[in-house]
């Protein structure tokens, strides 16, 4: 399974188990099928099976098993996709019986992260992941070794345990794996650290934050670059942008500057998915906790896809388990080009606005719904600084929205629109 952009296909058997009539069964089936084509494996055939509860030995009937084992062997599939959770047990046993390499939905997951990882964070983060993933799953992963050895051999009558080649293995890769988590979980909290300083210095700086929230691929990363080339900003700073589920894994902040001293910083990080694993979750909570320090969040919906409500309500879940639910949204309907006629768009709803991100339609009133969030607590004032505290004049040209300026016998008479705090501590110098 290597490298997305080569498209080297390979074949794959989809299968689902359909407990209790859950009304999320088929969109989720439609899903795994991206996420298998986002690591470039074609569907051959996809098995279904409306269940009262999962099979202990294999999530599915037995029966089911057989169908499926002779539909890999036929098509010649290179894995078997389980779109549930399996348990270390179920997954040896399915493996065992259909003789091809079986993975569920957190296999693909994690094999996705694994390729999109670009910062060194990331991929210690999905390296963690994945460790905490692999753990339970040593048991019976080589069956050929786990009962081998034992008496005989050159080790006979030397003074080695009588413990099996295989278990000394399993119990060897046990310690490695538990050590590299040990270290991993050190660098990654340095890492923490590190983060937490940089969001430290720009709360001190007082430029106020905007995080983009959403889905996988509703288009996130796409506002974000027409934003940064709205305003200028070099190439080099834009993200990639790409039509894929969990095209971009790293978080990005950026500084939008319109011009009017109203500037603002956009972070951009991992979109959200179904069923995300638990694991992948809390291995990239320190940079989605990057979220929690917004001061609005930009929930990013696509607009056009069937499913988008069920798609808000798994990104409002996973806001709250961050504890990120109360924080001021914006509601971003994008790709509504598709939906609406172009002669509808863009259009603003209360605290929604229908738009295209990829167009370029309703950028001007995306911004504007933006400041009035972000700069809400901005007041109105006037001024008169004293000539000869210059530096003063000098720190509203650059921190406010300067409305009027003149140059009067008493000082500098200024027209205002200013952070409170600023408000405050040059109150002396406000008039009226």
């Amino acid at each position: 399974m290597e490298q997305t952009e080569q498209r080297e296909w390979l074949r794959a058997v989809l299968v689902g188990g359909n407990i209790n009539e859950n009304p999320d069964f088929e969109r989720s089936l439609e899903e795994l099928e991206s996420l298998a084509e986002a690591c470039s494996i074609k569907t051959e055939a996809i098995f279904k099976q409306n269940l009262t509860a999962a099979n202990s030995a294999f999530y599915i009937g037995s029966g089911k098993v057989d169908e499926v084992r002779e539909t890999a062997e036929h098509v010649e599939a290179d894995y078997v996709i389980f779109d549930n959770t399996l348990t270390p047990s179920q997954q040896r046993n399915l493996q065992r019986e259909i003789g091809k390499p079986v993975l569920d939905r957190t296999n693909l997951i994690l094999e996705i992260f694994s390729r999109r990882a670009r910062t060194k964070e990331a991929k210690l983060q999905v390296e963690s992941a994945s460790l905490a993933y692999m753990l339970p799953r040593l048991v019976g992963m080589n069956d050929a070794l786990s009962r081998q050895g034992g008496s005989g051999g050159a080790g006979a009558g030397s003074g080695f345990s009588n413990k099996g080649a295989g278990e000394k293995k399993l119990e060897l890769d046990r310690r490695r794996i538990e050590k590299r988590m040990s270290e991993l979980r050190k660098e990654l909290g340095e890492m923490e650290k590190n983060r937490e300083t940089q969001r430290k210095k720009r709360k001190d700086g007082q430029t106020p934050l905007a995080a983009l929230v959403g889905y996988t691929n509703a288009g996130k990363s796409t506002l974000l670059n027409l934003m940064l080339r709205r305003f200028g900003q070099e190439e080099e700073k834009e993200v990639l942008e790409k039509d894929m589920l969990f095209a971009t894994l790293d978080t990005t902040v950026r500084r939008i500057e319109p011009g009017d001293n109203r500037d603002f910083l956009l972070s951009d990080t991992v979109g959200f998915i179904s069923n995300l694993p638990h694991s992948l979750v809390k291995a990239f909570r320190s940079t989605l906790e990057e979220v929690c320090q917004a001061d609005l969040l930009l929930h990013v919906v696509d607009f056009s896809d069937p499913h988008y409500k069920e798609q808000m309500n798994v990104t409002r879940e996973t806001l709250k388990e961050l504890k990120a639910e109360g924080i001021p949204c914006i509601y971003i309907m994008n790709k509504a080009d598709r939906v609406m006629e172009a002669g509808e768009l863009p259009k603003r709803v209360g605290d929604k606005i229908y738009m295209s991100a990829k167009q370029g339609c309703g950028l001007e009133e995306l911004l504007q719904m933006i400041r009035e969030k972000l700069f809400a607590s901005y007041v109105d004032c006037h001024l008169m600084i004293p000539y000869t505290d210059g530096a003063i004049v000098s720190y509203f040209k650059e921190n406010a929205v300067v409305h009027q300026m003149e140059y009067r016998e008493q000082g500098v008479y200024m027209e205002v629109n200013c952070r409170e705090s600023d408000y405050r501590k040059y109150h002396c110098f406000v008039q009226g």
